[in-house]
């Protein structure tokens, strides 16, 4: 009997695979519903709507967790015995989630310019943060994912994927302090106008900014948690997940401000150009109020 011969590190660490193969496997899940729910009113904002570069960022926010489910339902599903093979698809992984972050948190940079009037200043603060974060969590993650070698298919048999022990609790730290960053501009500039801005518009963008953050924040936390107290691949069952709630909240939020644009009757231009193409032109002063 091979189960005789097992460790109870390998079935530790088989246990791990597996549950992780059934996160990865709820999360395709459930990012394929989301898309299938909302096809009709993407198709309708994608065809109705002028070609911008935001639009084309949204095009890449929608298709990268595809890219990141595929490769993890390869890694966990794929047999392989070849530990540079496994080095690549993790590195793939790794890539796809990055680029996925990043084209979320783009969008709520974006919208905190528009909330901040267009701000050189506070456009310049953020984008020297988001593009440290963004440095620091290459930097950090592909220097300890290719520091500790991948170990391949689990020793049990029946249980297929590839793993690693890398911890990357610092990305998710420094993602961390950059909402931190975003949500207090946020908070700073809706407290600064809370008498005066009773636009729809405005009142929608703090409400989605507000949330998309603490979101964030709270997966942020839980990510490094998990990163320092757990073991195995338990560790990374959350990072993934993460990426994956994080584009469907900046996808929807977008979608959504896109449509009560397109169903104002009584929208200007200004609004039309600021929410297709946030932040290329300035908020119409009659729906921000005074900034």
């Amino acid at each position: 009997m091979q189960a005789e011969y097992l460790s109870d590190t390998d079935i530790a660490a088989a246990t791990s695979l597996q549950t992780y193969t059934y996160i990865c496997t709820s999360m395709a899940t459930f990012w394929t519903y989301d898309y299938a729910w909302s096809l009709q009113e993407e198709w309708t904002f994608l065809l109705g709507s002028r070609w911008t570069k935001v639009k084309g960022l949204y095009i890449i926010t929608r298709f990268m967790p595809f890219l990141v489910i595929a490769t993890n339902l390869y890694l966990n599903f794929t047999p392989t015995e070849n530990t540079n093979k496994c080095q690549t698809l993790i590195n793939m992984d790794l890539s796809f989630g990055i680029i996925s972050a990043t084209c979320s948190e783009a969008f709520f940079v974006l919208r905190t310019y528009v909330l901040w009037n267009n701000n050189k200043f506070v456009l310049a603060a953020m984008l020297t943060g988001f593009l440290g974060v963004l440095a620091g969590s290459i930097g950090t993650c592909f220097t300890a994912y290719n520091a500790t070698a991948p170990y391949a298919t689990s020793a049990v048999p029946g249980i297929t994927g590839c793993s690693s022990s890398a911890n990357l609790y610092i990305p998710f730290i420094l993602l961390f302090a950059l909402q931190l960053g975003l949500f207090s501009l946020t908070l700073i500039r809706a407290i600064q106008n809370w008498r005066t801005a009773n636009g729809t518009m405005y009142t929608v963008l703090i409400k989605h900014n507000i949330f998309y953050y603490a979101c964030g924040l709270l997966f942020s936390a839980v990510n490094v948690l998990t990163l320092l107290l757990l073991e195995y691949q338990y560790r990374s069952m959350l990072q993934d997940l993460q990426f994956i709630i994080l584009a469907i909240l900046a996808l929807r939020m977008h979608l959504y401000l896109w449509q009560i644009e397109h169903h104002t009757a009584h929208s200007s231009d200004a609004l039309v150009s600021t929410f297709e193409c946030v932040p290329l032109s300035h908020i119409s002063s009659s729906e921000v109020g005074t900034v």
